[in-house]
């Protein structure tokens, strides 16, 4: 067998056991909420959702995971690709020095901006439970706020800051082309940087879970469902801009049935 089989059968294994970790952390993430991990909790005898319980520090804490987890669930599907590139370019380099784990430092480094993300989103679950502005399944109960949100996500899905963070989230070669970093530090830093590009590509999608309601497994999924397609499908940008006008008007019935 000559270097370069050898090289492309390398690259077969580290491209299988990298979409076998995502898969697994998927299904994994799915599986916990599905199964209510973190969204329920046992009061007396009976199942209640998490938002039912006083904010002691360890209730934060499942709420924290449970965010985490939710994102990981949504947000890795449509990052696969990226993912995947990367390895394939990293093991490539690995020839010549690269770190070969680098992939997994990679995603590293993009949960954890989502992380970061889901302390902010439980922060403000509480501000809103604190004002009654939530509903036991984690639905706003503010027509006001409803409609503002649907409003302000469907214009973002407007403006040239969502279409040059998801012009780099549908690139993938352009991407790391431009903030390619050696090392297993430039692989966090990658990661990193690739974690924020999808944030601020999503991150009114995300705050829509707040409208379908938090614990609404299917709402869940709906957004998620939209997100891949939206970083996927070859017309997405268009598909995002049409959505964003859906939601505009959503927002705008909103508002004006409550007058």
């Amino acid at each position: 067998m000559n270097g370069g089989s050898l090289i492309q059968g390398a690259l077969r294994r580290d491209r299988l056991l990298v979409i076998s970790c995502l898969l697994f952390v998927v299904v994994l993430s799915w599986t916990y909420l599905l199964t209510g991990a973190g969204m329920m909790q046992e009061m007396g005898e009976m199942l209640m959702p998490m938002s039912s319980g006083p904010w002691t520090f360890g209730h934060a804490v499942i709420v924290l995971v449970m965010w985490a987890v939710m994102m990981a669930a949504m947000m890795l599907p449509s990052a696969a690709p990226m993912i995947l590139l990367y390895a394939t370019i990293a093991q490539r380099r690995s020839e010549r020095g690269e770190c070969a784990t680098a992939s997994g430092i990679f995603a590293i480094g993009y949960i954890a901006v989502w992380a970061a993300f889901s302390l902010a989103a439980a922060a403000l679950q509480f501000g809103l439970e604190k004002v009654a502005m939530l509903s036991p399944m984690m639905q706003t109960t503010s027509i006001a706020l409803s409609g503002a949100v649907l409003i302000g996500a469907g214009l973002y899905q407007w403006t040239p800051l969502k279409h040059a963070c998801l012009r780099y989230c549908r690139s993938p070669l352009d991407f790391i082309m431009t903030h390619w970093r050696p090392g297993a530090g430039g692989a966090f830093r990658m990661g990193l940087r690739h974690g924020a590009v999808c944030v601020g590509c999503c991150w009114l999608l995300m705050l829509l879970l707040f409208i379908g309601g938090v614990m609404n497994l299917a709402w869940i999924a709906g957004i998620a469902l939209f997100v891949l397609v939206e970083k996927l499908s070859p017309g997405g940008d268009w598909i995002g801009r049409g959505a964003g006008a859906l939601l505009v008007a959503w927002g705008v019935a909103t508002l004006l049935v409550s007058f």
